[in-house]
């Protein structure tokens, strides 16, 4: 853990730096193009630095499978039947030792160009984090770039048994893979006999066009016959996974966003977490994970850094927004993470979920800022941002495979218009974006940039100030949310309205919040840190905080108390 304030931006390098304005749905390689390493320069990183970022997640680093025919260069081709989009999803992992040819503009010289990625995002400043992605593999995995000594996954499977300890896959015993799509006709067709379990649990032969089709669930020692568990001695899949950690931290990175952690058994996590730390004690661990009763045991067990706080503060966050959730829900969000608030993850915005701008959501960017504010200072926690999120991304387009769900497509090659007119043909000067796009993101610039600066942020106490004022009737606890961060001598009041009127609120503050918070009371100077606005009141147990608050807005005060008049010398 660390004092300072991590602000994540996530990127696909696929979409990120492609240029192609007359994308197709359901185009090629060839028809649409593909953003490249090579194209996130020492600019386009000092920039992403300038928003207040510190650590880049670059999405779909690590080879997956893929329509796209690398087989001269000695990548097996995959049968595109059993491939989500003409990409591939970033999540079917083909070759857990190699990288995407696809963002190579030498695909032979593929991981080199991965390395001066990684070296360049380090002197930009910034750390570096990729996908692990434990809990499933593509159904047609190989790896062809394993280093010496590495046997593959399912190498001495025993397919006459669904699950043995030592077994890498589980198995459907003399039954056909026969999902509900499509797998073809002749020498064409994809066949996978016995069939193995689905990524997503699913342990049939017969998995729907819902279901993670493309993927193929790993054996971590879990009988999911009579759900008994085989942990010693060490199942076989934990050294294989632990030494494909170990490999990526020896490229340099700083960290792993573990995709659906909670699906892989914190025994493992408890073994391989604290093994990789010994020779790479800086790489941190994210789990995204979706049961909030086992935070407290991938924190404290599975020796997790961070967790994806979706369910709680995400979720909230969306309801309240869209209209059919009370602002004052806020408060069970912080005390349901209680405790281990600083090792939450928050966000409004990723790969999975719909883009906050779209027509699926809350349609306009600008209306993003109270919830903003709540994600990114509710505690000193990690915030992510998702690239184009910034830009007020609409997602507006049906890419292909994904369709016109409001979410950026991670199975299609396509380019996201937004991020291409500020990318401006790699001048990064967002020449090309318009004046909303432009206010968007100093709006984002401007909350990140508080949030690194400002200790009561970054390092201080919270207090929830709505309890005293629900029967407050210049406060509506269903629209209006209000607290506050204390370290030190600071104190910030943070207030946010997700009405779509204007509030001119007056906000109690309790006795209780003096002493815990140990603030003193008398006349004090505040700057709304969004805006530069200054105003003058007694903040006290029986003087109610001014704040006038625009529609879809918030006031993050900063509280300085007015200096005391020197008294008169004795003569």
């Amino acid at each position: 853990m660390t004092d300072e304030k991590l602000i994540i931006y996530q990127l696909l390098p696929r979409l990120f730096t492609n240029t192609c304005n007359a994308c197709v749905p359901n185009g090629s390689i060839g028809q649409n193009g593909c953003g490249k390493f090579n194209d996130i320069s020492s600019k386009v990183l000092t920039e992403i630095r300038n928003l207040g970022v510190t650590h880049v997640w670059y999405t779909g680093v690590i080879e997956h499978a893929t329509a796209t025919d690398y087989s001269e260069y000695g990548i097996q081709h995959d049968n595109p039947r059993i491939v989500k989009g003409k990409a591939g999803s970033p999540y079917a992992i083909k070759d857990y030792y190699d990288v995407d040819p696809d963002l190579a503009v030498s695909v032979k010289s593929r991981m080199a160009e991965f390395e001066a990625l990684v070296a360049r995002t380090h002197k930009a400043g910034l750390s570096v984090l990729i996908d692990f992605v434990p809990n499933h593999v593509a159904r047609q995995y190989h790896s062809d770039a394993k280093p010496a000594g590495i046997d593959d996954l399912g190498k001495d499977d025993n397919t006459s048994l669904a699950f043995s300890r030592d077994n890498n896959f589980y198995y459907i015993p003399r039954q056909l893979f026969s999902p509900s799509i499509t797998l073809g006709h002749g020498k064409d067709a994809y066949y996978e006999f016995p069939a193995k379990a689905t990524g997503n649990d699913c342990f049939t032969a017969f998995p729907s066009a819902n279901d993670w089709y493309e993927t193929i669930k790993l054996n971590y020692g879990v009988d999911y016959g009579d759900g008994s568990t085989h942990f010693s001695p060490i199942p076989s899949t934990w050294f294989k996974m632990l030494n494909i950690l170990r490999f990526w931290a020896g490229k340099g990175i700083d960290g792993f966003r573990c995709d659906m952690a909670h699906m892989v058994p914190v025994q493992f996590w408890k073994w391989a977490i604290p093994l990789v730390k010994e020779k790479y004690p800086r790489v941190i661990f994210i789990a995204e994970i979706y049961d909030v009763n086992l935070y407290r045991d991938y924190i404290y067990n599975g020796h997790f850094d961070y967790l994806y706080d979706k369910v709680t503060l995400y979720d909230t966050l969306r309801g309240i927004v869209c209209g059919n959730i009370s602002a004052a829900c806020l408060t069970s969000c912080w005390q349901t993470v209680d405790g281990i608030s600083s090792h939450m993850l928050n966000f409004l915005e990723n790969h999975d979920e719909q883009r906050f701008a779209s027509m699926q959501y809350a349609g306009d960017a600008m209306k993003a800022l109270p919830s903003l504010v709540v994600s990114a200072t509710i505690s000193n926690c990690p915030m992510l941002i998702y690239a184009g999120q910034e830009l007020g991304e609409k997602a507006s387009a049906a890419e292909g495979f994904s369709g016109y769900d409001g979410r950026t497509s991670i199975f299609d090659y396509w380019s996201v218009p937004s991020i291409r007119r500020w990318f401006n043909e790699g001048k990064c000067d967002g020449g090309q974006l318009s004046a909303y796009e432009m206010e968007v993101r100093e709006m984002y610039a401007r909350v990140l940039r508080i949030c690194r600066r400002e200790k009561a942020i970054c390092q201080g106490g919270f207090f929830d100030l709505m309890y005293v004022n629900y029967d407050n009737p210049a406060l509506n606890p269903h629209r209006q949310f209000a607290y506050l961060r204390h370290y030190e001598d600071e104190t910030l009041l943070i207030a946010v309205n997700f009405a779509i009127t204007p509030c001119d609120l007056k906000i109690n503050i309790p006795a209780h919040a003096f002493t815990t918070l140990d603030m003193r009371q008398g006349d004090v100077v505040a700057t709304d840190l969004l805006t530069g606005e200054k105003q003058e009141f007694l903040f006290c147990v029986n003087s109610p905080v001014p704040a006038h608050i625009k529609p879809f807005n918030a006031v993050i005060l900063k509280i300085r108390y007015a200096q005391r008049k020197a008294s008169a010398k004795k003569v």
